[in-house]
């Protein structure tokens, strides 16, 4: 939870400088390039690097999950904000509007729906991820524990009930998921 939130944060004020429509087109390419080139190593390596430089345990798996999910979160909120019509923006910014009362008041509302869907897509990705990441970067948590439980102490009980609370855990996600989708729908 905690990486998907600090992804999304990270991610929303690096994804206005992607977005072609409000920045120049140099600095829309160079972080497209450099989230396309994070996105092209898989999460679990990233969590390895940072094992490596902070040691093994929670703060590298934080850091590693965090720093995909801003890479991937990036280009899918860069995109919805392209989504946003040009002669809009332009129409406000020939008004005198400022940029960010243009990104708060004009864009924000229109794309609510978009940010919402792509972070819980992000935060079901994140959430499968930290099972094997905590496992490989001896992270505690319950990817540690799983597979002490599968490899260690054969305790097929433990592992059956890990895997159902697992399976409850994404079900409940992808329930919040669809409410706060719709209700942000039946506002627009």
């Amino acid at each position: 939870m905690l990486t998907t939130l600090l992804g999304a944060l990270i991610a929303f004020f690096i994804a206005l400088g992607a977005a072609r429509n409000l920045a120049p087109s140099w600095l829309a390419t160079s972080i497209k390039a450099v989230m396309a080139f994070i996105r092209a190593i898989s999460t679990i390596l990233w969590v390895l690097i940072y094992s490596v430089v902070m040691g093994l345990g929670a703060s590298a798996a934080v850091v590693g999950l965090t720093f995909h999910s801003v890479a991937y979160l990036v280009k899918a909120y860069s995109e919805s904000i392209e989504e946003t019509s040009a002669d809009t923006i332009e129409a406000l910014k020939a008004s005198g509007v400022g940029f960010w009362p243009i990104v708060f008041q004009a864009i924000l509302p229109s794309i609510i729906p978009a940010l919402l869907s792509w972070t819980f897509i992000r935060f079901e990705i994140n959430f499968a991820n930290a099972v094997a990441v905590g496992a490989a970067a001896g992270a505690d948590d319950i990817g540690y524990f799983l597979f002490m439980a599968g490899s260690f102490y054969f305790d097929f009980h433990e592992v059956g009930l890990i895997v159902y609370l697992l399976l409850g855990v994404a079900i409940v996600l992808e329930l919040v998921s669809m409410r706060l989708r719709g209700h942000y729908l039946k506002q627009n």
